[in-house]
């Protein structure tokens, strides 16, 4: 899946960790990394991972709030896919596990066996209280719409801090709406298709010098509510859009127009909870 205006070269790597990889996004994924390395070792909670196991794929279980395993998973690898973590709106509890503790572990244990490239997937969320109506990009301030935003601008600070101290450079990918299609009129604007999903993570990958990169992830769709100017680096050029799709989510009942859903970027997430 090469792009012609930004040609970035595919030198595979040895070995190459994907975590989360039962998850949704870790499920697609999983079977198109392939080509990116000789070994992909495949990680998650599940222990069902291991039943369809390729043969080039290495299947390692691990809790990533578990330290000592967080260490051995990331050991022998040369780079990493970081998708592992709760990937939606929970109490802080299981937030501060997965997605904070567990972050935490990954970069040390990068730091540990010398891993020089992390592909985090953070989210819009970081910036969720934006308005519709309004394009921001990755130099805006951040505006987490709740726990789950909150665990992902921790990891992009924590992504920055150990490339300024260690030289550990990450792209933090801002994932939109990662799905086979978009489902709603908010998704509409933050849609990302599976194919433009992995000629990002291609790009983020192998594009040299990349330091600590944020891109927000969306497909080419009419509506935009994010510019990537600071991430030009990595000549992404996403050749889907929602728009194929505008009549059948148009064909939905319309949200309220005073609703989160229709005003702010984040959507749901900036009402869900508080989990008492």
């Amino acid at each position: 899946m090469a792009n012609q205006e930004h040609n970035v070269p595919n030198v595979p790597f040895r070995r190459l960790l994907l975590t989360g990889a039962a998850g949704g996004v870790g499920k697609v994924i999983r079977a198109r990394v392939a080509e990116f390395a000789e070994t992909i070792r495949v990680s998650d909670l599940a222990v069902a991972l291991s039943s369809d196991a390729a043969p080039h794929e290495e299947v390692v279980p691990c809790d990533l709030s578990d330290k000592q395993a967080v260490d051995a998973l990331v050991a022998g690898c040369d780079a990493v896919i970081h998708l592992g973590g709760v990937s939606v709106e929970r109490p802080f509890e299981e937030v501060l596990e997965a997605n904070i503790k567990g972050v935490y572990n990954l970069y040390e244990a990068a730091r540990r066996h010398n891993v020089k490239r992390v592909i985090f997937a953070s989210s819009n969320h970081v910036t969720g209280f934006y308005r519709q109506d309004e394009k921001i990009d990755s130099h805006a301030l951040r505006r987490p719409d709740g726990y789950y935003g909150l665990s992902k601008s921790f990891g992009e600070d924590t992504a920055q801090f150990y490339f300024d101290r260690y030289g550990i450079e990450t792209v933090s990918i801002r994932i939109g709406s990662a799905f086979p299609e978009p489902k709603d009129r908010r998704m509409m604007a933050s849609w990302l298709s599976y194919d433009d999903l992995l000629e990002l993570l291609r790009r983020s990958l192998f594009t040299p010098d990349v330091g600590h990169t944020v891109v927000y992830g969306m497909s080419d769709n009419v509506v935009k509510w994010w510019d990537n100017r600071f991430a030009s680096k990595l000549g992404f050029v996403p050749r889907d859009s929602s728009e194929p799709f505008r009549a059948k989510v148009e064909a939905q009942p319309a949200p309220a127009p005073d609703s989160a859903v229709a005003l702010l970027q984040g959507g749901a997430f900036t009402t869900t909870g508080p989990f008492e």
